[in-house]
């Protein structure tokens, strides 16, 4: 077996999945015996138990770096307050070959639980905006600036951020995406070294070490404020629009 594999299976075993239900190579797929395409739960179900996607752990050349980055984040102790807090990392989900990643502030509850990003209902909410630009979780990467949930789901302290950042800054480098969406005011600022606000930045293209940036509200807001969806759609557009363009 593989450093690879063993890497990935070792994840899993992390993220509490004790078997994996591996098809026959002749089984017919559900999309040929019905002639529709599984729903996007059914494809949540089978591929986001793990942080990163088995396809793309088996074969990616990224992927042993990635799974090594994620040992390293499991034994991350610098920030006394989340290791208290947290039950499970949440290091990230999704297709680590990406061209789009999304990065939002800290894992929630939900997220906390399960150790998957954006799984409660801001992340039934991205999952929804993701289907709407026409691309699934699976061919997006999701994570979060910090990667173990704040006690009593508080912002992120600044010296928890510069801790954090390290290894969104590695997985970014490994993926290799290209364009990022930033969800909300302190995924923005983390990414961006700034002190400008979500209002200023959002609608617009800025930059993250070369790679393009759009800011947009993060989905927890957007329950809040339903009536700024437009705004995030708009956003969205403009994020299609982009990687519809020619890669040069």
């Amino acid at each position: 077996m593989t450093d690879e594999a063993l890497f990935f299976l070792k994840a899993l075993k992390e993220d509490g999945v004790d078997y994996l239900c591996v098809p026959q190579k002749n089984a017919p797929s559900a999309e040929k015996e019905t002639g529709q395409r599984p729903s996007s739960a059914t494809q949540a179900d089978k591929k986001s138990k793990g942080t990163v996607s088995a396809k793309k752990a088996a074969g990616s050349p990224a992927s042993g770096a990635m799974l090594e980055l994620r040992e390293k984040v499991l034994a991350c102790k610098q920030c006394a307050a989340l290791v208290r807090n947290r039950t499970r990392i949440v290091f990230g989900a999704g297709n680590i070959n990406a061209k789009l990643v999304f990065v939002g502030e800290a894992p929630g509850r939900d997220e906390d639980q399960q150790g998957i990003p954006f799984v409660g209902r801001a992340g039934q909410l991205l999952t929804k905006i993701i289907e709407a630009m026409g691309l699934t979780r699976q061919e997006v990467f999701i994570c979060n600036v910090l990667k173990c949930r704040p006690p009593e789901n508080r912002p992120p302290a600044p010296d928890e951020v510069v801790n954090c950042r390290p290894f969104l800054k590695r997985q970014l480098e490994l993926i290799k995406p290209r364009i990022i969406v930033a969800l909300g005011n302190h995924a923005c600022q983390a990414l961006l070294s700034t002190d400008k606000g979500i209002s200023q930045l959002r609608g617009s293209l800025q930059e993250y070490e070369g790679i393009p940036v759009m800011c947009t509200y993060h989905p927890a807001y957007l329950l809040r404020n339903p009536s700024e969806k437009r705004k995030v759609w708009e956003d969205m557009k403009k994020v299609i629009q982009f990687l519809n363009t020619p890669d040069v």
